[in-house]
């Protein structure tokens, strides 16, 4: 955006030195006074650029000061202010008076500050040397004629626009953004919060804060530095930065991105509610205990499921002025009577790419609702014998309805039908709330007279009667006995333990005798036409035995199944008829006592859990419960962690609340050191022995992206030969990165690819080679790899260093210095003694090693006065001069004579030692034997010469004349000698094009080799000796 100019500044008077000051403390052109080095230079500069006889605007301060224009600006201000230039002076920004607030208020331009430059003359001492005098500013007011003005700007340039964002949490060392682009160098951060600067180039870092002692975090926090935006809106944190060689303050806002780093959280790990079992399908239940993620946007945004619900209750979300809503919605019919407590785990998941989750144990208790009404079982018809000497008060029998429902929806009230008759009303009474009959009258008294010998009976029909229920009825049959036959009663004695009448038998035992049973026996009669029998079916049974019988279980007893028996044994006769006596009968109660038979039982036989590594200590995971059927302390079921993961590991990890079941995690867990965890959870109830039972629980740890890809090695180093083909393999780089999915995925590039042609084949994992590359250009490559994998919400990158070395090739001919051409020529005097150096071929050659050693032989020779047809190839007596091979040096290798007279032309050959084949380079040599040592000039090449290679520089040239008669043979020779050359020349180049393409081909099947089966082994011929 742009520049907004304020400033800063203080107002003095001028007055003479010995002048009290006003503060008394220091002198206007003081630093401490001006807060920056404002000298008497600046006061007097500013004194010059207005003519000593000017108006000043105003009658209070001079022009340039911007209190002048920041007050209304009147006719006469502007006035003054044209007077001050020129009449054909430009003005700045050409469309307003420079004095004008609008053009003070808007941005300055490049083009006002040329023409405000141009307003002043070039030797114009201006404030402070740095700054121009458009731009001070007059502070104060109220100030008086004798006041001036001392101004010194400081630039503070607010550039709103410049924004950074920068992730949380990163890393120190990441560059997040720059500055450098919009202020010029230096730079400096005024608070260094999390950020650094560099200096030269602007780039913004994030650093590590754990220097500042009253930090929370050693990194950038957007929770932490926004705590009053944890949903919406952006974090904004202004920072101050001083840049330029001026050191202007600029301001510029860091936006803090938020990342999923934090998981939903509920206040409370169990949520109860209560519903009734009436709620139709669909009703909806607003869920007052929400989870919360301090994360924003889709971090933040949370969705919630139910796992274990049955398919009885949903989870919906619904918007209200886009705030999200949730609510519990019932699925299908409830039935307290079937279940009355639902348990399952509220899963609550943000929105974020790598999604985080929480979970609270939901219990939905079902309230009762009066939909059951009183019922009588179908065995509830009871038949009772009772004497007429039976005293008042007696409990003849009791009725027990059940109704399901509970509380007041449960109430019972018994009461007899209409139908009963009078005489039955005034004999019996019966009680409304426990439904027990009892004899209210006196039979002795009322009825001894009309009880006939085959006795009465009567009939009491009950009803059971529940709020807005119909009733259900059953029948209790009493039978009247006359007093005479009570000595006739069924007769007991107890075998088993018995209390109060009662037997007391433990479940599970095997068949037992209870109880001795006898009939009445004062008559033969009865004995031979009675027997007894139990009514119902109940395991018990009954053995006669010389006369008497024996009360029995008939199988083992369940507490779980029946807790109490009422067992009915009736005196019936021989044929199954009633006796004179009527149906004599006893009632025998049976109470079991529980044992500890039964292990607890978990609801699920096999728990699975989900949770991602790197979670708070004591995160909750699950609960497990197990139920018990047994009774009291049978019942009662505690929980621990057993073996095989009940090892010192696993208790280090892991905790099991002993009452509840509820699983947690004690520990960070790290998916890369195990990404399965298995333990087993035990169940032991408090009997007496104490009987367990187990099952197994598997925490799947999920994969955060927490671990930066690892390269093999910090510093890859390679050797390619020049001449690699095109895309070859330069070698393999390893990395790897042990997270999983995409968090592992680990893309590398080269980051300075200008370097060199190099790339990453990714799919290959090597370095490729994409152009040519020279040695004698560039001898190595230093490259950086950057590897990133695709974790989210932010990917982790690490960066690796390669050195690739280019081993020379040779595919450089050398290359001759001197003689500097062909046609250079030198005087060498008659004088000259053996031995001496007369002169020195120096060559070079820009390959390296063997490819660079240089030889020097002389190919053919040209005495003065000869010509191709009289000079014989390989003559070196012919010339006195012979060159070393290795250092190129020219020597005299026998004294001069006239005949050696004129100029001597040597064919020389450079050659490299390079394998397979050499390569050459011929320069002649031209050396003038002369009298005198004038200069020597050669304006033409030497002809072309039929020659052979010289003799070996040890051997001793002899002279080798060349005679006229032997000319043509010599030069037929000589022309047959190079066809031969040719020739052999042009087969020598065919062999060596063949050999180097099947070398190539071999170099390739050997690199396709390396590549599949010896990743990063460099082949031995890329090394050289360095």
């Amino acid at each position: 955006m742009p520049a907004v100019w304020s400033s800063s500044s203080l107002v003095f008077q001028l007055l003479p030195r010995d002048t009290s000051l006003p503060g008394g403390s220091c002198y206007p052109e003081t630093p401490h006074c001006l807060e920056e080095a404002v000298t008497q230079r600046h006061l007097t500069a500013w004194r010059k650029l207005l003519p000593r006889d000017t108006s000043l605007p105003g009658g209070s301060c001079y022009p340039e000061t911007p209190h002048c224009l920041e007050e209304a600006v009147t006719q006469r201000h502007l006035t003054a202010w044209r007077k001050l230039l020129p009449r054909d002076t430009s003005l700045p920004g050409g469309s307003c008076y420079p004095e004008t607030p609008h053009c003070l208020e808007e941005a300055v331009t490049q083009r006002h500050l040329t023409a405000w430059r141009k307003l002043l003359p070039r030797d114009t001492s201006l404030p402070g040397g740095s700054c121009y005098p458009e731009t001070p500013h007059c502070l104060e007011e109220g100030t008086d004629k004798n006041v001036l003005v001392t101004v010194h700007l400081r630039q503070i340039l607010c550039y709103g626009s410049v924004r950074i964002s920068v992730p949380e949490e990163q890393e120190a060392g990441v560059r997040v953004g720059s500055i450098g682009s919009m202020f010029p160098p230096l730079y400096q951060l005024l608070t260094q919060f999390y950020l650094r600067v560099d200096q030269g180039t602007g780039d913004v870092y994030t650093t590590d804060n754990r220097w500042l002692y009253m930090a929370t975090h050693s990194r950038m926090d957007r929770e932490d530095l926004c705590p009053d935006q944890p949903q919406a809106g952006e974090c904004i944190v202004p920072h101050d930065a001083i840049v330029g060689p001026e050191a202007e303050l600029v301001k510029f806002m860091v936006v803090v991105e938020d990342i999923n780093d934090h998981a939903p959280h509920f206040d409370n790990t169990e949520i109860h509610l209560s519903v009734s079992e009436d709620v139709a399908v669909g009703t909806s239940f607003l869920l007052d205990d929400q989870a919360e993620d301090r994360d924003m946007g889709r971090n933040g945004r949370l969705q919630y499921h139910l796992e274990g619900a049955g398919g009885f209750f949903s989870v919906t979300e619904e918007e209200d002025d886009e705030v999200a809503i949730f609510f519990l919605v019932v699925r299908q019919g409830l039935d307290r009577e079937k279940q009355d407590l639902h348990e399952m785990t509220l899963v609550a998941t943000d929105c974020g790419f790598n999604p985080l989750s929480a979970t609270a144990t939901l219990f939905i208790k079902v309230t009762d609702m009066n939909d059951n009404c009183p019922k009588f079982t179908l065995d509830s018809t009871q038949k009772v014998v009772i004497t007429a000497d039976t005293p008042r008060d007696t409990v003849v029998a009791r009725v027990r309805a059940t109704d399901l429902d509970l509380g007041p929806n449960a109430a019972i009230t018994y009461s007899l039908s209409p139908k009963v008759s009078e005489w039955a009303r005034e004999l019996f009474s019966l009680d409304s709330h426990t439904g027990l009959i009892s004899l209210k009258g006196d039979l002795r008294d009322r009825h001894s007279g009309s009880v006939s010998d085959r006795g009465e009976e009567v009939v009491l029909k009950v009803l059971a009667s529940g709020p807005h229920c119909p009733p259900a009825d059953t029948q209790v049959t009493v039978s009247l006995l006359p007093a005479p036959y009570q000595k006739n009663g069924i007769k007991i004695r107890f075998i088993a333990e018995h209390q109060n009448q009662m037997i007391v038998l433990q479940e599970n035992q095997p068949p037992t005798v209870l109880a001795l049973l006898e009939l009445p026996g004062d008559t033969s009669s009865v004995r031979g036409s009675s027997y007894l029998s139990i009514e119902g079916e109940v395991p018990f049974s009954l053995s006669l035995q010389n006369g008497k019988y024996l009360l029995s279980t008939s199988k083992p007893l369940d507490y779980e199944m029946k807790s109490e028996y009422h067992v009915s044994v009736v005196m019936r006769g021989g044929v199954g008829e009633p006796t004179a006596q009527g149906f004599p009968r006893r009632e025998i109660q049976v109470r079991v006592v529980d044992v500890n038979d039964n292990a607890p039982q978990f609801l699920q036989s096999h728990y699975l859990i989900d949770i991602e590594e790197n979670n708070p200590p004591g995160a909750s995971l699950l609960k497990v419960r197990a139920q018990d059927v047994d009774s009291g302390q049978n019942g009662q079921v505690t929980y621990k962690l057993g073996r095989p993961s009940h090892t010192a590991a696993a208790i280090a990890l892991y905790r099991i609340d002993q009452n509840t079941g509820q699983l947690t995690v004690s520990v960070p867990l790290d998916r890369e050191q195990q990404d399965v965890h298995r333990l087993t959870v035990v169940a032991r109830d408090n009997g007496s022995p104490p009987l367990e039972s187990s099952v197994m629980v598997t925490i799947t740890v999920l994969d955060q992206n927490d671990n930066a890809p690892v390269f093999l090695t910090p510093h890859f180093i390679f050797f390619i030969p020049e001449n690699i083909p095109p895309l070859a393999q330069v070698g393999k780089v390893g990395v790897s990165d042990v997270d999983a999915g995409l968090n592992g995925e680990v893309e590398v590039r080269v980051v300075n690819s200008s370097v060199g042609p190099f790339v990453i084949d990714n799919a290959q994992g090597t370095l490729r080679c994409m152009a040519d590359v020279d040695r004698e250009k560039q001898d190595r490559y230093e490259l950086e790899l950057f590897a990133t994998d695709n974790g989210r919400p932010s990917p982790l990158t690490s960066i690796a260093r390669v050195t690739v070395f280019i081993e020379d090739v040779n595919d450089n001919q050398p290359q001759v210095i001197l003689p500097s051409s062909n046609l250079s020529c030198l005087t060498i005097s008659t004088e000259t003694t053996m031995g001496t150096m007369v002169t020195k071929i120096y060559a070079i050659d820009k390959d390296s090693g063997l490819n660079s050693e240089i030889t020097y032989t002389i190919a053919a020779r040209e005495p003065p006065g000869t010509s191709p047809s009289s000079h014989h190839p390989g003559d070196s007596s012919s010339s006195p001069f012979q060159l070393d091979p290795r250092s190129g040096n020219v020597t005299l290798a026998q004294r001069l004579m006239g005949k050696d007279l004129g100029m001597h032309h040597l064919f020389i050959v450079v050659s490299d030692g390079g394998k397979p084949a050499p390569l050459h380079t011929t320069v002649w040599v031209n050396l003038l034997v002369n009298n005198t040592l004038e200069p020597c000039h050669l304006d033409t090449m030497p002809r072309s010469l039929p020659y052979t290679l010289a003799q070996t520089p040890s051997e001793t040239p002899s002279e080798m004349p060349v005679c006229d008669r032997h000319a043509q043979l010599i030069l037929l020779l000589g022309l047959g000698m190079m066809v031969a050359s040719l020739c052999l020349f042009l087969v020598t180049v065919v062999l060596y094009m063949k050999q180097r393409k099947r070398s190539r081909g071999e170099q390739q099947q050997r690199g396709v080799h390396e590549e599949n089966h010896i990743p990063l082994r460099i082949p031995e011929r890329y090394y050289s000796e360095l």
